[in-house]
């Protein structure tokens, strides 16, 4: 299919299952806030949003392992090489048990540090302990199960990979309504859920690899590291880890600077706004899970038009989406927040917070595939420049520098004056990377697409 399916068709096959899959996990954290909000209350979803860096930051690890795993995958299948692929597929479940348990271990023996070093105060304190300690119990399910999906999309099988979110999803809904709501356990009712989700999606992963039609086959000798798999799968992964490194850091400073600037209730519009965030722009999100595999097969087959075809079509329809996005949270930011609150001064806070943090959402299409191009070609530098430009280069000294002049609204324009200045390096990225392609010796075009 990678090989010779057209290249609309099969950016199509592998984008709506990553879209269905990413819209469900987005709805279970949806449902989650929601519950936590009309039945825990603001504080509740404040203690959410406080604590989502250590998750970020937790989940984060994680993808070194499923960025830099499924590009080498991909781009082995492409070249033929079924025994590097497994191999890559058999280090990365290692190296993905082995940061689950650290972070976990990390974690809970310092949790209330970790609390306490991302500004959660005395009246949030108590609802991030109860949810946070129960999440990292089960974090080496989750770290395992993000990564391994990532590895399943990169052989071409992207049913399988929404089918474990689906099934994950499902179940936290159904479970955070027993827990939450008809038990009455709150944060730890909805952290056990989320917990017991992840566990049921990983279960559905390693049955798929043991036991279904999988390309690739989990082998015990292929856990023994190996130093070429291991240095080009830490080469392509390190990139999104500093991100989600530098990411953590940035929420940590701008949920301080949220309460300095607007106390407890502006985190917990924060946290909703960051909740809509992942909603609206997740069809861009599945379309460079979809064209991933794409890219990495037909550049380690040397079908450079391909490749070509492939990155132009994906960023057209990616912006298309990130404007329908922009017009959405631009003209409609209250009903959006009333899905999570009937606190109408929180919806308020929301809606003024989410009009100017979306401002130029538009131009993330473009950034999220350019993304997904450079860690499926295997571009370790400009992988690693184009993530950590948002988040680490520009976000970053912006928070600590727009707020001293205006206040809460500093906070919130810090985000859009990020995503302009990161476009900008981005393309610059992505221009030269489009010219190698072009005046590479392109193979005869033997198929229509």
């Amino acid at each position: 299919m990678l090989a010779n399916e057209k290249i609309g068709r099969l950016l199509w096959k592998l984008s709506l299952p990553a879209a269905i899959g990413a819209a469900v996990m987005s709805l279970y954290q949806i449902v989650d806030t929601i519950f936590i909000g009309r039945v825990v209350g603001p504080l509740g979803v404040a203690g959410i949003a406080i604590i989502w860096p250590l998750q970020m930051l937790a989940m984060g690890t994680g993808q070194i392992i499923g960025i830099g795993g499924s590009s080498l995958v991909s781009r082995a299948l492409g070249a033929g090489d079924i025994k590097k692929a497994e191999r890559a597929l058999g280090n990365a479940i290692l190296y993905a048990v082995i940061i689950g348990v650290l972070v976990t271990i990390i974690g809970l023996v310092n949790l209330s540090f970790w609390l306490r070093l991302i500004g959660a105060d005395e009246t949030i304190f108590p609802y991030a302990k109860d949810y946070l300690g129960i999440i990292l119990i089960g974090m080496t399910f989750r770290i395992c199960g993000m990564g391994l999906s990532q590895l399943i999309r990169a052989e071409g099988n992207a049913r399988v990979a929404m089918t474990s979110m689906v099934i994950s999803s499902i179940l936290n809904i159904v479970l955070d309504a027993v827990f939450i709501v008809a038990l009455r356990m709150g944060m730890k009712g909805a952290a056990i859920a989320s917990v017991s989700s992840d566990a049921s999606a990983f279960i559905y992963i390693i049955h798929y690899y043991l036991f279904q039609n999988s390309s690739l086959k989990i082998r015990k000798e292929n856990f023994v590291p190996e130093r070429s798999v291991t240095k080009e799968i830490m080469a392509i992964g390190f990139g999104p880890l500093v991100t989600t490194i530098g990411g953590s850091l940035v929420i940590i400073i701008l949920n301080r600077t949220v309460i300095a600037y607007g106390g407890d209730l502006a985190v917990a519009a924060f946290g909703i706004v960051q909740r809509s965030m992942m909603f609206i722009t997740l069809p861009v999100m599945s379309i460079g899970q979809g064209v991933q595999p794409i890219l990495g097969f037909s550049y380690g087959a040397r079908r450079f038009d391909r490749t070509l075809h492939a990155i132009r079509l994906s960023v057209t329809v990616a912006t298309i989406f990130a404007v329908i996005a922009f017009l959405i949270i631009f003209f409609f930011p209250a009903p959006i927040m009333r899905i999570f609150t009937q606190d109408s001064e929180l919806i308020s806070v929301g809606a003024y917070a989410a009009k100017r943090i979306f401002f130029v959402v538009y131009l993330v299409g473009f950034q999220m595939v350019s993304q997904t191009v450079f860690q499926a070609l295997g571009k370790a530098v400009p992988t690693f420049l184009a993530t950590i430009a948002r988040q680490i280069l520009f976000l970053l000294p912006l928070i600590l520098i727009l707020p001293r002049f205006w206040q809460l609204d500093g906070v919130w324009l810090s985000v859009p004056v990020s995503d302009t200045l990161s476009f900008f390096l981005t393309l610059g990225l992505f221009i030269p990377q489009i010219r190698k392609l072009r005046s590479a010796d392109l193979p005869v075009k033997t198929d229509r697409y």
